[in-house]
């Protein structure tokens, strides 16, 4: 029980963060120089050095605390909710270990502002978007789908009538604006431009 409370703990301030990355994507509805102009000003706070090595923190304890729930309830799990729960996180798991260490690395190794292109780039450079739509599209809706479990479950223990719909509901927000994101990355809404530096990521000059 007290590993569970550290971990609803890490996920509240992880949470609080992924808000304001998905406000970020959805900015780009706006144009790319919106999602920029947000990003900046979000930045002058998680980016601050203690409050960054909080967020990283609480991740690392997220990814380990969690994949360690899943496995020690793997035998006792019961009921299509719970293996919801198990299998979303598991998924929201590898989803965190990948962005932020692609993060780290597009920062520290490669030198690069690790913005909209550096999101979009693998959805214009083929064959990567094969990877990148379905990684974006499962990681948000991984993420409201743990969500909504933990709803369920907080309302099922407070007796609330229709506890589904506390899954149902972010499922079908954390559905949307996955596709929303998705298709911003992907150039559907309008035109996106990837600089040479970002392209080369996945296209490294000769």
């Amino acid at each position: 029980m007290r590993l569970r409370t550290f971990h609803a703990i890490s996920a509240t301030v992880i949470t609080s963060y992924a808000a304001v990355h998905i406000a970020n994507h959805l900015a780009s509805l706006g144009g790319i120089a919106t999602h920029i102009a947000f990003m900046e000003a979000a930045r002058s706070v998680y980016r601050i050095r203690f409050v960054e090595s909080v967020l990283l923190a609480c991740v690392l304890f997220q990814v380990l605390s969690g994949l360690w729930l899943v496995a020690r309830g793997w035998r006792q799990r019961r009921g299509t909710v719970s293996w919801l729960q198990a299998v979303a996180g598991t998924y929201l798991a590898f989803f965190l270990v990948v962005h932020v260490s692609a993060v780290l690395f597009g920062r520290l190794s490669l030198g690069l502002d690790t913005n909209f292109y550096f999101a979009a780039a693998g959805f214009h450079v083929r064959p990567f978007q094969l990877f990148f739509a379905p990684y974006y599209l499962f990681g948000v809706l991984a993420l409201f789908t743990h969500l909504g479990c933990a709803a369920y479950w907080r309302a099922k223990s407070f007796g609330r009538s229709s506890p589904s719909f506390f899954i149902a509901l972010p499922v079908a927000i954390g559905a949307l604006i996955s596709l929303v994101i998705v298709f911003l990355l992907a150039g559907v809404f309008y035109r996106v431009d990837i600089p040479p530096e970002y392209r080369a990521i996945y296209v490294p000059r000769a």
